[in-house]
């Protein structure tokens, strides 16, 4: 497993910071922050026409680029640099990973081609009203109602639920846990938006009677499958919160670095250079850790299970340890809402629960080794 981007992956990565750079700077985040869905439209559409985004994880067949995780690292990692408002994760690799998981090739060419061009928004729908992030948690069933299915219950915390045109819903049959599809404009679905402490990430409560829902997969195998999808955002996420992390120490430092306090720059007193050091370490250990999920993925590894909860649990400690310290070191203006480290703080702290809290990932990281 070799741990470093080939040419073209570098290409790919400069390619996305500058479009970021210059169509989503931090400005512009805080002007989406304000919109109902936290995203635009204008630059959805350019991410898949100009730089095929979308469609990184979707086969070629279908309209993507087939390009594979090690690709979608690299863009995970700067638009987590970025804090990027958007559907992105929700839509490009929860729901493709979800519609490839299941196997289900007439699915895939169904939902997959609208995904890579830009003109369907999707996202997962997993937890409840706990918040549990097991699987064995779900409530929510489906019945076959003549050439379909149609599912009840509430599903919870779902990103970009409201915004999404297709829903893939994870509910409980006679045959067990399986994965449906579902119009989120269709009768018998109700959603409404949730308060968020990260208001680049929106999350809304779905109720669902009667909705009317295609099965993707194999009726009863979505237990298996979802959790490999699960698997593979975890990573995504790990690697957004590394791109994150290195955002927020190098404003740290950029501010230490012009600073005046005492007649000299603050960068020079010991103590700011320990807090940088400190956090140095922690998003370079995150990154590795990051970066050895993906190509474990990449490489469909049987370490999967475990790398993907180490790096979960790891990497969202140590952005939440450099969003905070690069509040610690900005001082007063640090905490003020005009001032933009508070944005990596709201973001570092909800992906710390979403997808599932470094406890849990802890805890399942120990079930897979063994321990």
């Amino acid at each position: 497993m070799q741990l470093v981007f080939d040419t073209e992956q570098e290409d790919l990565r400069r390619a996305v910071r500058r479009f970021l750079e210059n169509e989503v700077p931090l400005s512009a985040v805080r002007t989406l922050m304000d919109t109902p869905d936290a995203h635009d439209p204008a630059i959805w559409r350019r991410m898949a026409e100009e730089l095929g985004l979308q469609g990184l994880l979707v086969p070629e067949e279908h309209g993507g680029s087939g390009a594979g995780f090690v690709e979608l690292a690299v863009v995970s990692e700067e638009m987590g640099r970025a804090v990027l408002p958007g559907p992105f994760l929700s839509t490009a690799v929860l729901a493709v990973s979800a519609v490839l998981d299941a196997g289900d090739d007439e699915a895939a060419k169904d939902l997959l081609p609208g995904i890579a061009d830009g003109s369907t928004i999707a996202t997962l729908a997993v937890t409840e009203a706990a918040g549990r992030w097991e699987l064995e948690a779900t409530e929510a069933t489906a019945q076959a109602s003549g050439q379909g299915w149609a599912l009840h219950g509430v599903k919870d915390f779902v990103p970009d639920g409201v915004l999404a045109g297709l829903l893939l819903v994870v509910a409980r049959t006679d045959a067990g846990l399986s994965l449906f599809a579902v119009d989120g404009t269709a009768a018998g679905v109700t959603r409404t938006a949730r308060p968020t402490l990260d208001q680049t990430r929106p999350l809304a409560r779905i109720e669902l009677d009667g909705a009317p829902a295609r099965l993707v997969g194999t009726d009863g195998a979505a237990g298996d499958t979802v959790a490999r999808t699960l698997e593979k955002a975890a990573v995504a996420l790990a690697l957004e919160q590394v791109g994150g992390a290195q955002a927020a120490l190098d404003m740290a430092v950029a501010y230490a670095k012009q600073r005046v306090q005492f007649g000299r720059v603050i960068g020079s007193f010991q103590a700011i250079k320990h807090k940088a050091a400190d956090v140095m370490l922690k998003v370079e250990s995150a990154r590795a850790a990051a970066y050895y999920g993906a190509w474990a993925v990449a490489a469909a590894s049987d370490e999967v299970p475990a790398v993907a909860s180490l790096a979960k649990a790891y990497c969202s400690d140590a952005y939440f340890a450099a969003a905070a310290e690069n509040i610690q070191i900005h001082g007063g203006i640090g905490f003020t809402w005009e001032h933009d480290a508070h944005l990596h703080l709201k973001r570092a702290e909800a992906t710390r629960l979403w997808l599932g809290d470094p406890s849990w990932h802890r805890a399942r990281l120990a079930d897979a080794i063994g321990v």
